[in-house]
């Protein structure tokens, strides 16, 4: 029996995009995925996909902007299930919108930091218990090439990823001794409802689903600590050395790409 075939995976955000992609791909290898999402058709429709490919799931609707909606989650999930060795914290929301939009709007940031980052650490800590008590398993945390650059107008979205970098950062120095990984992904742009909810941006190039359900899968067989691009890490390192300069390049850069983004759009 293959390592794949003894896993048990939790995929949040699994009804469409990455979460998706990743669970078909994943089911294919030989894995049990665990599909949650707030769409219950949607999570019954991809696994009727992928019984029908062989493969093995079970759907778990959640609302996990709520703590209520996570804790009953995690409740039946270690119910029904005698070990979870892999949870992808893929779920998100973003906001597209400047500061000075959200001064009367602070739920933007409230709501943005419930589903990404309070949601993640939840589940977190419900499901680390038994992976320290086994000595083993993984935690992939989904985060954004954003967090490595001053992104003007994601003030919400990139410090509700930031935070959970953070946390993830100090878990991994915690669970060092342990067979306990923890993964933080830094995705680039990728092809999904929420990306393309902005207009604009569907003229920019962006990864496929299925090409970001190839990072998690190298992901799981690498258990590395961090995933990103290299123009990722090269924009984070100048930042790092000139964050006034980078911020200021950044902010000119970006209304430059807008202004012709918008000329171009049908």
């Amino acid at each position: 029996m293959s390592t794949w075939q003894d896993k048990t995976i939790l995929i949040t955000g699994a009804s469409s995009g990455i979460g998706a992609a990743a669970a078909r791909l994943m089911a294919r290898q030989g894995a049990l995925v665990l599909l949650v999402a707030r769409r219950a058709e949607a999570l019954a429709a991809l696994q009727q996909d992928i019984l029908e490919l062989g493969g093995r799931a079970a759907v778990y609707p959640a609302d996990l902007s709520t703590s209520a909606g996570v804790e009953a989650l995690a409740d039946q999930v270690l119910l029904d299930h005698p070990h979870i060795d892999v949870l992808i914290n893929n779920a998100g929301r973003s906001i597209r919108r400047e500061v000075r939009e959200s001064l009367q709007r602070p739920h933007d940031f409230e709501r943005t930091m419930a589903l990404n980052y309070h949601a993640a650490v939840r589940l977190c800590l419900r499901l680390l218990p038994d992976m320290l008590a086994r000595n083993s398993g993984q935690i992939i945390n989904v985060s954004s090439q954003s967090t490595q650059l001053p992104m003007p107008r994601y003030a919400a979205y990139v410090a509700s990823k930031s935070a959970l970098e953070g946390f993830s950062r100090s878990l991994t120095a915690e669970l060092a001794t342990t067979g306990v990984a923890v993964t933080v992904v830094k995705f680039p742009l990728v092809r999904t409802p929420m990306s393309t909810a902005t207009s604009i941006y569907r003229r920019l190039p962006m990864l496929t689903p299925e090409e970001a359900a190839g990072w998690l899968v190298h992901a799981v067989n690498k258990r590395p600590a961090r995933l990103s691009t290299s123009g990722g890490r090269l924009w984070e390192l100048s930042t790092a050395a000139a964050p006034g300069l980078t911020s200021a390049l950044t902010g000119r850069l970006a209304k430059v790409v807008t202004r012709r983004l918008s000329k171009q759009a049908p």
